[in-house]
């Protein structure tokens, strides 16, 4: 059984971010990581890190719970991909 254009249609919008990850960005292409920096301690975030992981900035710092997490980040759009537990 195939799957309908719909389904796959909702499937894609679902996960726009993770599309993103998959494609490789220029170096010439990314954002200052000082932006990223100055937009999450503006947020409330604890900040400790910030490295470049897998093509990705990757944010190490403590969530509201004072859990240690580390969040990558799409380097062009700066776009939240997701929390690695």
């Amino acid at each position: 059984m195939r799957p309908s254009l719909g389904a796959a249609a909702l499937i894609t919008l679902a996960c726009p971010v993770a599309a993103l990850a998959d494609r490789p960005v220029p170096r010439a292409d990314w954002r200052p990581v000082e932006g990223l920096e100055a937009r999450l301690k503006g947020q409330g975030w604890p900040v400790h890190n910030v490295a470049v992981e897998d093509g990705c900035y990757e944010v190490h710092g403590k969530d509201e719970t004072g859990r240690r997490v580390e969040v990558p980040f799409h380097p062009a759009s700066l776009a939240e991909l997701g929390m690695d537990d």
